[in-house]
């Protein structure tokens, strides 16, 4: 084991978010130990072996500007890529690719095993040392004391983990794997606010048991679209996907055992994610549908599993069984991993700072499932932010807290603190007010900044973006110049015309060619600023309105109980919480737009001198 020093950055747990955590405090300069309960399961992808899709594979895109590593590890892995999406919009385009699952895991331990500052160490944290409100270290399963600066706090679903399948339950972490107990009751002792929520995997299947023939191919795309920015290699597909559907004969069986289901049994108490639910869910919750689509999707190169996408559950084998059986193509499948149900404890979101650091401990962090969310890439955001901002924490330098309309990273961030959970959180485009400006292509343009300021991005990554930066402006000025008559009607200049919604820039260098060679992802982006100029116009208006109301300081005398048309309770909020500012005042859980605009108004008045009344 490594030697009782004092550590400036400890992590729990080398998930998804752990590992982009440990990555970035490590490589920000700092002494950084990543604890584990198995080296074997870093980076292990719990459930679906893939990465990427609608508004995840845009926080994969960010997570790539800022430097960290998820994006460079997908493309690494891929075994089947697809932009999806490509007939609709850029703002609504996202990458998605199946990795292949071990080595989606052996390569993010190799590369974390070769980072400077970084030790990987095998061990169980079962206590967090607090003094005067203050993270002092941890404390392992056998009595040894870590000393450390800050603690990032990542434990996935094994915070007092349970695992359901039929009534049968056991206390796991993930499917033969020790829950993490002692912990979780020291987050309570701790004075943490703790709940239960759900979620769950399905079936594996071995390949050579599944009558391939009776289901649709799926393939890649036949350019891959990279993760990462930084990826130079040309990405290839290996594998095919295929889409099924489930038939009335097989919602009869699930309602017909709906009693063995610890979900409708009334033994699982916590509550699982709505956009993600296991099929038992969507039997009961939609009636009226006939079938439900599931995808085949091969877990990699190397091994036999096939993971059933779409029908997760928590029902006993033998119902397991006869799920398969009702499907035609899978009624002679061999099951080898069942589906099961678990329940684990998160922390209340709303107690930690925007830079996810929590109000009550000073340097204790948490990111991933601990604060509500679910899936691979809303913890590696949660990881790599709480490793940015423990790192600029401990240099005393200025935290980084990403707007609403600078990254998605933002907007799943600011939902999580200021509006809490009830259910696992999933991000989707619809979040975002600004989507149209936080696109997959211009990622890098939002964000490398940071990134590079921050040292994550090295300089040759950097020189490259630059010099994108300048073909792309380089273009967009040629487009702007070349005017070109189209039908003999007036004269319009090729930017013009690229408006048009069903002109591509194929289409334009139809009239002209440009000596400037251009990527694809070069392309998509300036099909995208130029169709969405008009649009993005506003926007930036907008945005700038709202950052001058947002930024509206509001006087500390000021007496909440003369706001005409606020309830009793959003008075209680205000005088409890006395925000500094409109900005900070909209992030109190509860709050109704119609306060904060009697806020505005009373502040309005007040300004000019005037009675409110």
């Amino acid at each position: 084991m490594p030697p009782l020093k004092k550590y400036d950055v400890i992590i729990i747990g080398a998930g998804h978010a752990g590992c982009e955590a440990a990555y970035t405090t490590s490589s920000m300069g700092l002494d950084t130990c990543l604890i584990t309960i198995h080296l074997e399961t870093v980076a292990q992808m719990s459930c679906n072996p893939a990465i990427g899709g609608l508004a995840k594979g845009h926080l994969v895109r960010e997570i790539d500007a800022l430097g960290g590593i998820m994006g460079l590890l997908a493309d690494e892995t891929g075994i089947q890529f697809r932009l999806l999406n490509q007939s609709r919009g850029g703002a609504v385009q996202a990458p998605r690719a199946q990795s292949d699952k071990a080595l989606y895991r052996l390569t993010m331990k190799k590369w974390l095993e070769k980072v400077h500052n970084l030790t990987l160490f095998q061990g169980i944290a079962t206590e967090i040392l607090v003094r005067n409100s203050q993270v002092r270290g941890i404390v392992t399963l056998d009595g040894n004391r870590l000393p450390a600066r800050a603690v990032i706090l990542t434990p996935g679903t094994f915070l007092n983990g349970l695992i359901h399948m039929g009534l049968h339950s056991y206390s796991a972490g993930r499917a033969n794997e020790p829950a993490s107990l002692e912990l979780s009751e020291n987050l309570k002792k701790l004075g943490l606010k703790i709940f239960r929520l759900k979620t769950g995997t399905p079936m594996r299947l071995h390949k050579d048991t599944i009558e391939w023939e009776r289901f649709t191919p799926q393939p890649g795309d036949s350019t891959p679209v990279p993760f990462s920015f930084r990826t130079q290699k040309k990405l290839e597909n290996k594998i095919l996907c295929h889409i099924g559907y489930t038939n009335p004969k097989t919602h009869e069986i699930i309602n017909k055992n709906l009693d063995k289901s610890p979900l409708y049994s009334g033994k699982i108490t916590g509550i699982g994610p709505r956009y993600c639910p296991s099929i038992e869910d969507k039997v009961v919750k939609f009636p009226d549908h006939q079938r439900h689509q599931f995808f085949l999707e091969p877990e990699g190169l190397d091994t036999s599993e096939i993971y059933v996408n779409g029908i997760s559950s928590s029902l006993p084998l033998e119902v397991q069984k006869k799920i398969l059986k009702s499907i035609p193509g899978l009624d002679q499948a061999k099951i080898v991993r069942p589906a099961y149900g678990i329940e684990y404890d998160a922390v209340s979101p709303t107690q930690l700072k925007p830079t996810l650091e929590t109000k009550k401990i000073q340097n204790l962090y948490l990111a991933g499932q601990i604060n509500g969310t679910s899936g691979y890439e809303e913890a590696a955001a949660q990881g790599l932010m709480a490793g940015i901002n423990a790192t600029l924490k401990l240099k005393k330098k200025k935290p980084l807290i990403l707007r609403r309309d600078e990254a998605y990273i933002g907007v799943l961030i600011d939902d999580l603190i200021s509006k809490g959970v009830e259910e696992p959180y999933r991000l989707f485009t619809s979040r975002a007010e600004y989507r149209l400006g936080l696109r997959i292509d211009n990622a890098d343009k939002r964000l490398v900044k940071y990134g590079y300021s921050l040292g994550l991005i090295k300089e040759k990554d950097y020189e490259a973006y630059r010099k994108k930066q300048e073909r792309i402006k380089k273009v967009i000025t040629l487009l702007e110049k070349e005017k070109i008559r189209i039908e003999n009607k007036e004269k319009i200049s090729l930017k013009d015309f690229l408006k048009k919604p069903e002109v591509r820039y194929k289409n334009v260098l139809e009239y002209k060619k440009f000596k400037t060679n251009l990527a694809d992802e070069e392309v998509r982006h300036i099909e995208s600023e130029v169709k969405y100029e008009g649009y993005l116009r506003k926007q930036e208006k907008e945005i700038a309105r709202i950052k001058k109301i947002d930024g509206e300081k509001i006087p500390v005398d000021t007496d909440f109980k003369k706001i005409p048309g606020l309830t009793k309770e959003v008075i209680e909020k205000f005088e409890k919480i006395r925000p500094k500012t409109i900005g900070e005042a909209k992030k109190i859980p509860g709050l109704t737009p119609a306060a904060i605009v009697n806020l505005h108004i009373f502040l309005k008045i007040r300004k000019r001198g005037k009675s409110p009344q």
